[in-house]
């Protein structure tokens, strides 16, 4: 067997793999007795089939199947032995030649292969880039405050239906005015005050008192919707329509209201643990200073690896690729994806291959490996942030782990945060490199900044 490669361009190159019947006669004919002793054909016992028969019928099968492999193996071990840096997979270059498998015992395959560019890009603390800092407004603990105190809340028990209440009570069909025999009856309706689609029928609800009977008409209450409307008297959905204009009594037996928890002692040993010093309002709002600070740093870290790559691929300037070349090789490998959108992506595709060259070849000169621990911890901040977004700021660290460990288990999910750690290392070795001014902004102007890179 033998492997030849022959560069067709800086960034291009064809690879030929040669093979004489010795490279895979030898395993074609293991392949066959091994066949043989499992094949079970009709007029013979188990395993005793003539090795001719065996031969006639997947002889040619099994020479294709042990061909290919000898031939995958020859090509990736050569790139693997000559360290060739390639983009993709490689791919049969166009109007290979065909064989006729069961009669030729001489084969070449050639197949191009689209190499990395080479590319040498330098910081310095010439270069400049700002760190966006941001600062949590008193708004915004505000807003954590009230979110926590309506987490620890409570329901308790009212005399008068407002707006957030959940109202229990007794529907029961009327007809002229009177409970109509034979008609629809739900002991146990519940309505929610403030999903009411009609103002008209929710002004009937806001006000009245437990003990109350109220004449109302789901249909409009509802304003049709079937799925609600159905729940509420219990019945099919299709029993629904003939209800508009119909009017049903509804004794209130019971009206509850979830009520935020105080900010007290209480409160503090709920939210942060009986061993927690956060025992005050101003110590609480510290915590969520801090909290924020953490979820932020997620952030201002993504702006400054933007900002980062921005400035890499302006260093790299125009990056020669045979893109003729990518995109068979794209093509070959997403099948569905068609060749307008290709042509309309590529130069972002370019940019994309471009930064991952560099970060990889910063990294790998930094001594940079991406570890698995690194990845868990990162999942475990992911994690954290994403509990804090709904006021969840003491969640038992087992439960995060157990949160990260599910997001890990997504092979996306976790490809995108195996990125995001590169990235983060990435950035950790440019801040060393670079001039770096600190600007601390509201998240409303580093929105406005995110916008704004987003729209470039």
């Amino acid at each position: 067997m033998a492997v030849s490669i022959k560069q067709t361009s800086d960034v291009a190159a064809v690879i030929t793999v040669t093979l004489a019947p010795a490279d895979y006669l030898p395993q074609v004919e293991k392949e066959i007795k091994n066949y043989q002793k499992r094949a079970n054909i009709p007029g013979f016992r188990k395993g005793h089939a003539p090795l001719g028969l065996i031969k006639k019928q997947v002889g040619t099968s099994v020479k294709v199947e042990e061909i290919n492999r000898a031939v995958v193996n020859a090509l990736f071990s050569y790139i693997d032995e000559e360290k060739l840096d390639i983009l993709g997979s490689p791919i049969p270059v166009e109007n290979e030649k065909e064989y006729d498998f069961a009669t030729e015992e001489n084969f070449e395959f050639s197949y191009d292969v689209a190499l990395a560019p080479k590319l040498e890009i330098k910081l310095t603390k010439r270069d400049k880039l700002a760190y966006y800092r941001i600062a949590a407004t008193k708004q915004m603990e505000d807003e954590q405050i009230q979110r926590m105190l309506e987490s620890a809340g409570k329901q308790v028990d009212v005399e008068s239906v407002e707006d957030n209440d959940v109202v229990y009570g007794r529907m029961l069909q009327l007809e002229n005015g009177e409970a109509k025999e034979g008609g629809i009856e739900a002991e146990k309706a519940l309505i929610l005050p403030r999903y009411a689609k009609n103002d008209a029928e929710k002004a009937k609800l806001i006000g009245a008192k437990v003990g109350d009977t109220l004449t109302i008409e789901p249909f409009a209450l509802y304003e049709g919707d079937a799925a609600n409307i159905a729940t509420l008297l219990s019945i099919e959905k299709e029993a629904v329509p003939a209800l508009d204009g119909v009017s049903f009594s509804y004794q209130i037996h019971k009206i509850s209201r979830h009520v935020p928890a105080e900010m007290n002692e209480e409160f503090f040993a709920q939210a942060f643990g009986e061993a927690s010093d956060v025992r005050t309002e101003e110590a609480l709002r510290a915590n969520i200073r801090e909290s924020f600070a953490e979820q932020f740093a997620t952030e201002s870290d993504y702006k400054f690896t933007c900002d980062l790559r921005a400035l890499l691929l302006k260093k790299a300037g125009k990056v020669a690729y045979d893109e003729a070349l990518l995109k068979r090789i794209f093509i070959a490998r997403n099948k569905d994806v068609k060749e307008d959108e290709l042509d309309r992506d590529l130069p972002k595709i370019l940019d994309d291959i471009t930064f991952d060259r560099i970060k990889a070849q910063m990294l790998e000169a930094a001594g940079v490996k991406i570890e698995e621990e690194d990845v868990k911890k990162f999942a475990l901040v992911v994690a954290k942030n994403q509990f804090a977004m709904y006021g969840m700021t003491s969640v038992p660290d087992d439960v995060l782990a157990g949160y990260a460990e599910n997001m890990l288990k997504d092979n996306r999910t976790k490809e995108n945060l195996v990125d995001r750690v590169a990235d983060s290392k990435l950035a950790a070795i440019a801040k060393e490199k670079v001039a770096v001014e600190e600007k601390e902004v509201s998240p409303e102007e580093f929105n406005a900044l995110m916008s704004e890179g987003a729209a470039a």
